[in-house]
């Protein structure tokens, strides 16, 4: 760090702490709860949103990032399904009291 920053700012630094990459479990829990964050904001609506196991693994693997961690996840999961819902909501193929399913089809999610 030295090489890199002044005094001045490394002095306002008063610790410095590394963090070891996350799991695959680890961040399919992150999966699980920007899901539930999801389907809070849905509940007005009555609809829920589901990943299957292996949807929420290949979600995982695609949106992690070891330089960025979980942080692009979460657009991935916007990218991937809540785009997906949203034109399914406009199109009215999903309905209030709809339980939405995503699996992996190919190289994609997919609405079930």
């Amino acid at each position: 760090l030295r090489k890199a920053f002044r005094p001045e700012f490394l002095n306002r630094i008063d610790e410095t702490i590394l963090f070891k990459p996350l799991m695959l479990e680890e961040i399919t829990t992150i999966v699980d709860l920007l899901l539930a964050a999801l389907n809070k904001r849905l509940a007005d609506r009555r609809v829920t949103v589901l990943l299957d196991k292996k949807a929420k693994e290949w979600a995982a693997e695609k949106g992690y990032d070891p330089v960025f961690g979980a942080r692009p996840l979460k657009r991935f999961l916007q990218n991937n399904i809540e785009t997906q819902l949203a034109l399914g909501l406009i199109a009215g193929a999903v309905a209030e009291g709809n339980e939405v399913k995503f699996v992996v089809k190919g190289d994609a999610l997919t609405m079930k």
